[in-house]
């Protein structure tokens, strides 16, 4: 075994996985450069027409080396894409650590939405990963995951003010609400900015006036702290 690095840690069927993970410097600031230079190519021309051989060319590696560390393209938009989840998770979770009712909730909902849609406004690279994702089945299961670790995330917050109601429903709902939201960044990023922000303010209005109804006077909801849903 290279005494540079070690198995990757998925699965052997993750076929879009990062081949074989860095353990020591060098070869985490190889893969670094490497995931910049893709960056660089995805922006400049996007993930579709991006070749392997122009990542290895503009790295200044050879191609051999480059698949050692990134078996195709897949790999490195789902690398890339890992990274950029990371980031709106770990944003997600500093909101949501300041909420301490269901008003809180509701605001930190609208500010974190407002967050996620300036960060695809102001990163080309990522909404073109995104659309790449949609493209691969294995890609787009990532894509789920991530759906589901941010109505995680919200779903922990939002059971606590939701004590009487079962939390799978929260669960679910949670789950949806963030899907949706993902959805909804996906077309309001695709047309011009003008609709894009009707789009971004449409689906806010829409989740806190009828997902997070604070009870069975609040409207109809999806899921209410009364715990019935509508």
């Amino acid at each position: 075994m290279n005494q540079e690095t070690s198995p990757a840690a998925a699965p052997p069927d993750d076929e879009t996985a990062l081949r074989r993970t860095p353990s020591q410097k060098r070869s985490r600031e190889r893969v670094e450069h490497i995931l910049a230079c893709a960056t660089a190519l995805i922006q400049e021309k996007g993930s579709d027409a991006m070749r392997m051989s122009e990542v290895a060319e503009k790295a200044g590696i050879s191609i051999g080396s480059l698949y050692q560390y990134f078996p195709d393209k897949a790999a490195i938009v789902r690398t890339l894409a890992e990274r950029y989840n990371a980031v709106c998770n770990e944003c997600i979770a500093a909101e949501l650590a300041k909420v301490t009712s269901l008003a809180e909730l509701r605001d930190a909902f609208a500010v974190l939405f407002d967050i996620y849609y300036d960060m695809f406004l102001a990163e080309p690279v990522m909404r073109d990963i995104w659309s790449a994702m949609q493209a691969d089945k294995a890609l787009r299961e990532i894509d789920l995951q991530q759906s589901r670790a941010g109505g995680q995330l919200l779903a922990d917050v939002w059971a606590r003010f939701a004590p009487g109601t079962p939390r799978e429903a929260i669960d679910s709902a949670a789950f949806l609400i963030m899907h949706l939201g993902d959805c909804t960044m996906r077309l309001a990023v695709s047309v011009d900015r003008a609709e894009g922000d009707q789009i971004v303010e449409a689906y806010k209005r829409m989740i806190l006036r009828d997902f997070v109804a604070d009870g069975p006077g609040g409207g109809a909801s999806l899921i209410d702290i009364s715990g019935v849903r509508s």
